[in-house]
């Protein structure tokens, strides 16, 4: 079962990029004490995640901020380094480029999507979540295949 509206999120991890290398960030620490909008999409350089999603979210970075959000979370699964070449391929370096190499911290929202036929593996739905103080306030969460809710301009509409 995917988390719901009023849910805490689960205890996990994710990775950054930090100015000496690698840096693990714990998701309960992260998100303490924050209003936090963190949307997922289902991989780095992948052609609707980089041509709409990710670059949305990168033009609206502002008007977002005003809407009182601390911070903005970019998830997905790949590895720490792909994700941060991501982020400065699409001048995104003012959100969190935040790696889920394993899946493990999607399993754990039950927002995984299994494309291993198309031999991709485990993936992340494409979803946008408002999370304050850990508990999840919005859900926009997108069918397997559809790009609407979780786009930037849906959220701040919303917002």
């Amino acid at each position: 079962m995917s988390i719901q509206i009023g849910d805490m999120l689960p205890n996990g991890q994710f990775q950054i990029m930090g100015e000496e290398g690698p840096e693990t960030l714990d998701v309960t620490e992260f998100f303490n004490g924050k209003t936090v909008l963190m949307f997922a999409v289902p991989g780095a350089f992948t052609p609707t995640c980089s041509a709409s999603h990710l670059p949305g979210y990168v033009v609206h970075y502002d008007a977002i901020k005003e809407k009182g959000v601390d911070e903005i979370v970019c998830l997905t699964v790949n590895d720490v380094f792909v994700v941060h070449a991501w982020g400065q391929a699409h001048n995104a370096e003012h959100l969190v480029m935040a790696a889920d190499g394993l899946a493990e911290l999607t399993c754990s929202l039950g927002l995984e999507l299994d494309i291993s036929a198309a031999k991709m593996g485990i993936r992340s739905l494409r979803y946008a979540m408002l999370v304050n103080n850990g508990i999840v306030q919005q859900l926009w969460l997108d069918e397997p295949g559809e790009y609407k809710v979780s786009s930037a301009e849906y959220v701040l509409s919303q917002l």
